[in-house]
């Protein structure tokens, strides 16, 4: 079974949530770390662990990020990372599967199932080593997780939706390189 080790730099995990229930507002994570161990000839025996740093939100707007940073979502100070580590993964055929594990967010720990696809590997055209991608989603209720702060909107609705639609892109570079 290869090591794979995220890449940040070519990473990212992305979000999209209703706003006063009329349009999507769009961020994502830049800081990913972790660990994936895949061999797509035994995709069931694969595991990821993972970890993101909250900090590194951002959605273009920078009263929004720091909103999201405080007490009234994240509480980005004393919970600094959002994690998750895999319980379980089920090849579903081709280069799909299913994701199972313990999603950890604002302290609180749900479990999750993402759907994910997987690409390569590729030998880097620099020739220093082999890389593999993997996507995955998955919609959650961010109340579900403690972040409930929301203002009922005049004509009927909230200012901030529950459902938040989650995309993680992951490049990986094997570790034995």
């Amino acid at each position: 079974m290869a090591k794979w080790i995220i890449d940040p730099d070519h990473s990212v995990a992305a979000f999209s949530i209703r706003h006063m229930m009329i349009a999507s507002v769009r961020g994502q994570f830049s800081n990913i770390a972790g660990t994936i161990h895949f061999d797509p000839a035994h995709i069931a025996r694969s595991s990821v662990d993972m970890k993101i740093e909250v900090a590194s939100i951002t959605t273009g707007i920078r009263k929004r990020d720091d909103h999201l940073l405080s007490p009234d979502f994240f509480d980005a100070a004393h919970f600094p990372l959002i994690t998750f580590k895999s319980t379980s993964v089920e090849p579903i055929g081709g280069s799909q599967g299913r994701v199972s594990g313990d999603l950890t967010i604002h302290g609180i720990t749900r479990p999750v199932t993402f759907d994910a696809e997987y690409y390569g590997p590729v030998n880097d055209p620099f020739g220093e080593g082999v890389s593999m991608g993997f996507s995955a989603s998955l919609t959650i209720n961010r109340e579900d997780y403690g972040i409930t702060w929301n203002q009922a909107m005049e004509a009927g609705g909230v200012m901030v939706g529950r459902e938040v639609e989650l995309f993680i892109d992951l490049e990986a570079d094997r570790a034995d390189g």
